[in-house]
């Protein structure tokens, strides 16, 4: 099977091309990025048994994931306003089943598992069509399969739905520590070694502990309009916000390295399906894009182009293939974005961090 054009070099993306490559197909990623470290790869991850870990088991990649994945990440905190911690959950109490991990450390463990060349860095898609790709430097490239695993506001998705993420209403408002365990250890033993929610009157502060002695913080915030979180952008105009929050927790903003970035929360309609195009798919966000009270982003991207390679490999034709991967798709996914929505709802009801606190005890306990 040749002439597999993949557009967007993120874990979908190149997933995808590894697990393709490992079944002896060929594919071309188009990633806008100059290199995978060009930017700020976001925060950290925690990998699902059965989806995340599965497509790195697909990839033949689990060893080298186990050199950089963080089990003790996978602890919990879930606090008050007033910093009094309502939930917790060691690391240990998972089974190491949801290894944490750094996405950047993730994105370079795939993009050195590819051959040279698979992966054409610094090139900007400008137009898609059915079996074929405009590229800015005027180049036309012709493809039998082209797969969308280009994000929220995927060039690919046209081609198969008019569907557009829609504003979820809440904004993250972004923040980072470093060096913690040196400059701030009062933050770092409020965070502890994975994550911590401090939630309230609908709104919340969400905290992980990154690799590097890192913590990154989402300060959540609801707003009807999402242009007005840049506003926010502004510490002590933040700070103002989180008043009634307990002053270590305000610490985490107070203290923070560098500029806010201003990040609102968009989602595609529950349960988002297209009918079937000739050459044409999409994979991660592009397909699904959903808030990240699932937990479910990146674990679905990685399970979607596990899925559709294995699809590809096992099937005579593409469109065969592009039936069978696109018929687990859309249920799989419509239960993740149902669950992400319904979280978020509760994470910021005016009766947090109740609702949250009670669904973590229930899963704590079933598992």
């Amino acid at each position: 099977m040749t002439g597999i054009a993949i557009v967007g070099g993120g874990l979908g993306g190149l997933t995808l091309a590894r697990v393709l490559h490992t079944r002896g197909i060929a594919s071309t990623v188009y990633e806008l990025d100059a290199s995978p470290t060009a930017r700020d790869q976001g925060g950290t991850l925690d990998l699902h048994e059965e989806s995340g870990l599965r497509a790195l088991a697909e990839a033949g990649l689990i060893e080298q994931f186990r050199v950089v994945a963080r089990e003790e990440g996978e602890a919990l905190r879930i606090l008050d306003r007033d910093g009094v911690v309502r939930f917790e959950e060691a690391a240990e109490a998972s089974g190491g089943t949801r290894p944490e991990v750094d996405r950047g450390a993730l994105k370079r463990i795939l993009a050195e598992s590819l051959p040279d060349g698979v992966v054409r860095w610094g090139t900007k898609v400008t137009a898609v069509a059915a079996g074929r790709l405009t590229l800015d430097t005027g180049e036309v490239v012709e493809a039998g399969l082209v797969v969308g695993a280009d994000g929220a506001w995927s060039k690919v998705r046209p081609l198969l739905s008019a569907a557009v993420p829609v504003y979820s209403g809440l904004s993250f408002v972004e923040a980072h520590l470093s060096d913690v365990d040196d400059k701030h250890p009062a933050a770092a033993a409020l965070v502890g070694p994975g994550s911590m929610f401090a939630l309230a009157g609908g709104k919340g502060l969400i905290a992980q502990r990154n690799g590097g002695g890192r913590i990154r913080v989402y300060a959540a915030v609801k707003n009807e309009d999402p242009a007005a979180v840049t506003a926010l952008a502004d510490r002590e105009r933040l700070l103002d916000v989180f008043a009634d929050f307990d002053a270590g927790l305000r610490a985490l903003l107070a203290e923070g390295d560098g500029a806010l970035v201003p990040r609102p929360i968009h989602a595609l309609p529950v349960g988002h399906r297209w009918d079937r195009v000739p050459g044409v798919t999409l994979l991660g966000d592009a397909a699904h894009v959903m808030s990240p009270f699932a937990g479910e982003g990146a674990n679905l991207a990685m399970l979607d182009a596990a899925e559709l390679a294995l699809a590809l490999a096992g099937h005579d034709d593409v469109e065969s293939a592009l039936a069978a991967y696109e018929a687990a798709l859309f249920p799989r996914t419509e239960e993740a974005a149902r669950d992400s929505a319904d979280n978020l709802e509760a994470c910021f009801r005016p009766d947090a961090p109740g609702a949250m606190v009670e669904q973590m005890t229930r899963f704590a306990a079933q598992h």
